[in-house]
């Protein structure tokens, strides 16, 4: 979530702290710095070298000699970008006969002992479609939606899927479920040609021209916003109507949203059933390549922080419906502990 998130909630607050409750200089003071600073260091300012979750790369069956290329260079750039975020890698392809469905099966059974660092799941290649079910293209047989679902259900770290094939639509509507991220690089599983998408989300995973908010790193969600644009502006410049239409689910709806549900890296509003919040929110926690600022944090800090900013999120998603002084009491209550968790107390303090 972004920095920016935090002022405008900061800002708000502190508009209204002398007619709601009174506020002591050192609130205000904890208040200014997670307005100016959401990610202080609580641990020394070494860089962790740790492994800070897992990356488990599938480049399925090439088909054509020029299409093995571009997987690769695509898996290249997921792999480099992960091994500076220390995030470990494991890749299975068509080479070493590992990209099988046993073979997927068998790497996700063992990354499953993990429980509390993020696991992301990149599928590179082809898809088909046949009208009924989707698949994604595997040298002998090929992965269907309802086994990877299957293989996912004993997960209980944080898992975002990335299917870059034609055709993976399917794959998203099956694998949606609450505080997962699931991206597909196409709308419809009648999208059957050739997708882009994935070679435009590899190279901008870790470039910081996609850093919309300016916080030094690329989120999940930045990475699939700017792919997107790229992708369009392939198929303008090529003067050719998009064959392909990616979009992303992080809250479990089912109902993905693509490019055109975003102003900048804000869902643009729209009717959500409950309490639930609007799709991008929880992509744009996902960092493969942190900051040095995160880098920093403990992966249990980015856990509690990330949970504070939802509960946030979720507080600003209700602000019309609740009196007031409830809303900003409650507000403060979730802001003081953000400034616990985050401001590096000083010698003095």
């Amino acid at each position: 979530m972004s920095r920016d998130f935090f002022r405008q909630t900061c800002a708000g607050f502190l508009e209204k702290q002398e007619t709601v409750v009174p506020r002591s200089p050192f609130f205000q003071m904890l208040l200014i710095a997670v307005l100016l600073c959401t990610s202080v260091s609580t641990q020394a300012d070494e860089k962790p070298t740790a492994p800070r979750g897992d990356l488990l790369l599938v480049i399925g069956s090439p088909g054509e000699p020029e299409y093995q290329k571009q997987f690769e260079e695509w898996a290249k750039k997921w792999s480099a970008a992960a091994q500076t975020g220390h995030v470990t890698v494991t890749q299975l392809g068509e080479q070493d006969n590992t990209a099988t469905t046993s073979g997927i099966e068998s790497a996700l059974h063992k990354l499953s002992q993990e429980n509390t660092l993020p696991l992301w799941i990149v599928l590179i290649g082809h898809g088909t479609f046949d009208g009924r079910s989707a698949k994604f293209n595997l040298p002998g047989p090929d992965l269907e939606p309802g086994q990877l679902k299957n293989w996912l259900q004993a997960m209980t770290r944080p898992v975002s899927v990335i299917d870059c094939s034609s055709s993976s639509a399917p794959f998203l509507m099956e694998l949606s479920a609450p505080r997962r991220v699931v991206i597909s690089a196409t709308a419809s599983g009648n999208e059957v040609n050739f997708a882009r998408f994935g070679g435009y989300l590899a190279s901008s995973i870790n470039d910081l021209a996609a850093d919309l908010d300016k916080d030094q790193q690329v989120s999940l969600l930045e990475a699939f916003l700017k792919a997107s644009s790229l992708t369009e502006e392939f198929y303008n410049a090529e003067g050719r109507l998009p064959t392909e239409h990616a979009v992303i689910d992080d809250n479990g709806d089912h109902r993905p949203v693509p490019l055109s549900g975003f102003d900048g890296i804000r869902p643009i509003q729209r009717i959500e059933s409950g309490n639930q919040l609007p799709d991008g929110l929880l992509a744009h926690q996902w960092h493969l390549c942190p900051s040095d600022e995160d880098a920093n944090l403990p992966p249990e800090v980015i856990a509690k922080r990330n949970e504070l900013e939802l509960q946030i999120a979720q507080l600003r998603s209700r602000k019309q419906k609740l009196p007031e002084d409830q809303y900003y009491k409650e507000l403060e209550k979730l802001l003081l502990e953000m400034a616990r968790l985050l401001v590096k107390p000083t010698p003095d303090s």
